[in-house]
């Protein structure tokens, strides 16, 4: 099936239009103004009455009789024999350790000499 330039050149432009439509019409309700509703009267509310509050009977205490208390007997105390605090051995003493020979010293390496670069450098001239 073979498709026509005519007929993409035909679908281009009607979308186009139908996408324009959008645009003028949400211009179109932005420019219009929206009636003016008026303000009706507000009704004056009756007060309410007040109401008594509701008293709560109060109901007599119950009496609750008292219970005996049980005796329990005394534990017998134990005695508890007294322990020696048992004594602890002498540590042994640690072997001294041996002084460690002096390390000689070593001679320090030269570092090598570097010629200096000049702070200055001569620009040739260019003729």
């Amino acid at each position: 099936m073979a498709v026509h330039p005519s007929s993409f050149l035909l679908l281009l432009v009607g979308l186009s239009l139908i996408s324009g439509n959008g645009v003028v019409a949400s211009r179109r309700l932005l420019d219009t103004e929206l009636p003016k509703i008026p303000e009706l009267p507000k009704p004056e509310i009756p007060s309410i009455p007040a109401m008594p509050k509701p008293e709560i009977p109060t109901l007599p205490k119950p009496e609750i009789p008292t219970l005996p208390k049980p005796e329990i007997p005394s534990l017998p105390k134990l005695e508890i024999p007294t322990i020696p605090k048992p004594e602890l051995p002498k540590m042994p003493e640690l072997p001294k350790m041996p002084e460690l020979p002096k390390m000689p010293e070593l001679p320090k390496p030269e570092l090598p000499h570097f010629p200096e670069i000049p702070k200055e450098i001569p620009v040739p001239p260019l003729h």
